[in-house]
């Protein structure tokens, strides 16, 4: 080799080649800064996050703005600007007697039917205990069929128990048990009334609390509770040194949720009274409706709304702080 050649030639440079040996092999991808940055978790949360905005966050903002506007059917619908009125409606709200008439009701309603629910569904959590595998399994899609009923479907049936000619609920009770409630109307007493109510509500809401609540027990360690029965704990002890303390995060879990629920009960009460339900049985939800929507004060029933909304924020709260405590102890 000339002198020239050498100086000429440069370093050797190995090309890789096909597993075939017909061509060079092929480079590997390179991997873009969008699908391995720091930037994909935001990226793969970002429908989520926009369809929560959509479905809640704009709707109570605009229920934030109304409540503070004067708008009519005239500015709902041709979109006119309204006129700002300030804490007026928030004024006239708390001013009427009618209001707080309405917050007590819903306050004893929502406890009555969280105490029966939650007593309900602890009672059945505990029978399923003590159940066959085969019960068990056949209570649990009874339990799941009750809670995926559509609402209008259980609610026509209760209004059928509760018929005065033909109702179930006035045959057992004058039949089997001898009292006179034939041809008896459930509705002309609200309070009678709301024993039908909560009984839908109760209905509906038992199978998730009693579902949950058998989860929770499963987890409950059998040789504590073993120990405790040799130890002569009877049965009111065993569940309240061993079995309440492993099960209680999810049982207050449970119970915020129903507060929650029971609290903005609607569809129960407005679809039991014939979508027209009188004045005596009005809850919070059911008198922002009527006031947005039989009065045409669009901005009051706002307002109610966010009322309700600030009632509940410190049960929300709550919920979410047992939510953290339940991940931290996991």
């Amino acid at each position: 080799m000339s002198a020239a050649d050498i100086k000429t030639a440069g370093p050797e440079v190995s090309v890789p080649r096909a597993p075939d040996g017909d061509g060079p092999a092929p480079s590997a991808p390179r991997k873009s800064g969008w699908t391995n940055g720091p930037l994909l978790p935001y990226l793969l949360i970002a429908p989520a996050v926009v369809a929560i905005a959509a479905v809640f966050v704009w709707p109570l903002i605009k229920t934030v703005i109304m409540s503070f506007q004067d708008v009519g059917r005239r500015e709902l619908w041709t979109g006119e600007a309204a006129d700002w009125v300030g804490f007026e409606q928030f004024t006239n709200i708390l001013g009427d007697g009618e209001f707080y008439d309405v917050v007590w009701r819903t306050v004893l309603f929502m406890v009555i039917c969280v105490a029966a629910t939650l007593a309900a569904g602890l009672f059945l959590a505990h029978s399923m205990q003590r159940m066959s595998k085969a019960v068990r399994l056949l209570l649990t899609g009874a339990l799941i069929a009750a809670w995926s009923l559509p609402l209008l479907v259980a609610t026509s049936i209760f209004r059928w128990f509760a018929d005065s000619d033909y109702g179930v609920a006035n045959m057992v009770l004058t039949k089997y048990l001898g009292f006179d409630f034939q041809g008896h109307n459930w509705w002309l007493d609200p309070k009678q009334g709301f024993l039908m109510i909560g009984a839908v509500v109760v209905w509906g809401a038992i199978p998730f609390v009693a579902v949950t609540l058998y989860a929770a027990l499963t987890q409950v360690p059998s040789e504590l509770e073993e120990a405790a029965k040799l130890d002569g704990a009877g049965r009111l002890g065993v569940f309240r040194y061993v079995t309440w303390p492993v099960i209680k995060p999810v049982f207050q879990m449970v119970a915020t949720l129903s507060v929650i629920w029971d609290f903005n009960v609607f569809g129960q009460v407005f679809l039991m009274r014939g979508n027209k339900p009188e004045k005596e049985y009005n809850l919070l939800g059911l008198y922002s409706y009527e006031k947005a929507f039989e009065s045409n004060s669009f901005s009051q029933g706002a307002a109610i709304a966010l009322i309700t909304v600030l009632l509940l924020s410190g049960v929300a709260v709550y919920y979410l702080r047992q939510l953290l405590k339940i991940g931290e102890v996991e």
